[in-house]
């Protein structure tokens, strides 16, 4: 566990999230920003798609960006081709290693597998690219035969395994138990590749590191296919924060990324998204509040300092007069007990109406309203 490297799909898996299309620019900027955050490899595309796709993934490379870069095919002739075509450092060929996808979409067995691998990974290399080969559906695969596919991918000439958990079936722990199997298995650099139909992407990508990955993918915001994928913010956070390992990436740079991402995919990112939503440094509660004002970490596992980001506080139902007593000072007003509870009243029953906390405007109305009662009150 003392290192590992993200390779960053965004542009690739990220763009399969069904209906996002990013322009030739946005692809460009995303690349860049990528890069700029220390991100050391990118996924850019998936050259078979046409001339298209073909002439952004040649932008990108053309770039020289301090990042290495990969591109998606199927271990075909013709994606080979095409793929190694785009000056890529890195092609990461895929091929079906389950028996219900070799059977039942490709109409192939074993056998023909194995000697695919055998024939084509040595033609990639001849080309001049490395070779990652990506073993789709390779959480549903039998572990003998995916033995067997390391074992001949190695003896082929690929440096990489994409172990990729294509329809998002595994645990934690049964990640962390087939990883463990297939680094004492090979010598080959092993990726993690996670799917997130079970919410479990990146909790399956931290026991992918723990059981010896050496490479992880990931995607800005987790987009991707279905439910998406590992997110970046997530997995460069949770590798520092749990186990120390630091990737090279940026946290300061995340958020910027994710806004990025969010404009470029139409895909806005909820209020609650861990590290990167509007909302995951913001409190309410009175106990919480008060707590943070004596002592951060009384309720902080994470700094928001580490992501250029700082704690918010908002009056709303489950305030405490603490919390208003102090806003209204940052306001210039000095409460006493009971106008705070008046104000507290007419807070909370604002923020029932009207499903939000009150503006800076609106808090001074309410001041001003609650006190007029209260004034009205004493002189009958």
């Amino acid at each position: 566990m003392a290192s590992v490297t993200i390779n960053d799909t965004t542009l690739r898996d990220g763009e399969q999230t069904a209906g996002v299309a990013f322009t030739a620019d946005e692809k460009l900027r995303i690349a860049r920003g990528l890069a700029e955050a220390g991100v050391p490899e990118l996924e850019i595309g998936i050259p078979p798609m046409g001339p298209a796709e073909q002439e952004v993934i040649r932008a990108i490379v053309a770039e020289r960006l301090p990042a290495r870069t990969m591109v998606w095919g199927r271990l075909c002739e013709a994606d080979l081709g095409c793929c190694a075509a785009t000056g890529a450092d890195l092609l990461n060929l895929s091929i079906p290693v389950s028996d219900i996808q070799i059977g039942h979409k490709l109409r192939r067995d074993r056998d023909w597998v194995l000697n695919t691998i055998r024939a084509l990974v040595p033609r990639a290399l001849e080309r001049g690219a490395e070779v990652c080969l990506g073993g789709e559906d390779g959480s549903r695969a039998d572990a003998e035969f995916l033995f067997q596919v390391l074992e001949t991918a190695q003896r082929a000439g690929a440096r990489r395994f994409r172990f990729a958990d294509t329809t998002g079936v595994l645990d934690p722990f049964s990640t962390y138990e087939r990883v463990v199997a297939l680094r004492a298995r090979s010598d080959l650099e092993i990726e993690m590749h996670a799917h997130d139909d079970l919410g479990l992407a990146t909790a399956n990508t931290l026991a992918a590191v723990r059981g010896g990955a050496t490479h992880i993918n990931t995607t800005v915001n987790g987009l991707g296919e279905r439910a998406g994928n590992a997110a970046l913010e997530e997995s460069v956070v949770a590798l520092r924060t749990l186990y120390g390992i630091v990737t090279g990436v940026r946290p300061d740079r995340l958020q910027p990324l994710s806004d990025l991402v969010a404009q470029a995919s139409g895909r806005p990112v909820a209020a609650n998204k861990s590290i990167v939503g509007s909302g995951v440094f913001t409190h309410e509660a009175g106990i919480h509040v008060d707590g943070l004002f004596k002592h951060p970490a009384t309720y902080q596992s994470l700094d928001p300092a580490l992501l250029g980001r700082r704690h918010a506080v908002v009056l709303g139902k489950h305030s405490g007069t603490g919390a208003l007593m102090r806003a209204c000072r940052e306001l210039g007003t000095e409460l006493d007990a009971a106008q705070a509870e008046r104000l507290l009243t007419a807070v909370r029953d604002f923020a029932v109406r009207y499903k939000r906390p009150p503006e800076t405007d609106e808090l001074r109305l309410l001041h001003l309203d609650a006190s007029n009662t209260a004034a009205v009150a004493r002189l009958n």
